[in-house]
């Protein structure tokens, strides 16, 4: 059983920051690429970054210069720092991540998202 967990969503104010981690766990041998989504109400959803497993990285226009996306290998771990919020910026955060496991392959896993919220 693979899982990711999210953590660091909230309420923040115009112009604040937060950070977004996102844990891999279970029977994994090899984590490749890792990616941040975002889900507002009656939008779909949308790429925001990614990261491979060698550490190149890619960002969704609406957020350059503004998000960084980090992963740690050892930890099975990655990072979205979110600085300089806008409200359109509100949406429910997804991780998704492509895994391994013995026996059954690469496919990409997703977790429960987490709400970020950017509001005076």
């Amino acid at each position: 059983q693979v899982q990711l967990v999210e953590s660091g969503g909230g309420l923040v104010q115009p112009g604040g920051s937060l950070r977004l981690s996102c844990v891999a766990s279970g029977s994994i041998r090899r984590i490749d690429d890792m990616g941040w989504y975002r889900q507002a109400p009656g939008e779909e959803r949308e790429m925001v970054a990614g990261i491979s497993s060698g550490g190149r990285t890619k960002y969704g226009d609406s957020v350059k210069g503004r998000f960084t996306i980090s992963r740690d290998n050892a930890k099975k771990t990655a990072y979205l720092q979110m600085n300089s919020l806008k409200p359109e910026d509100t949406a429910v955060y997804y991780c998704k991540a492509e895994i391994y496991v013995l026996g059954r392959g690469t496919r990409d896993y997703w977790g429960q998202g987490t709400q970020v919220t950017v509001s005076s």
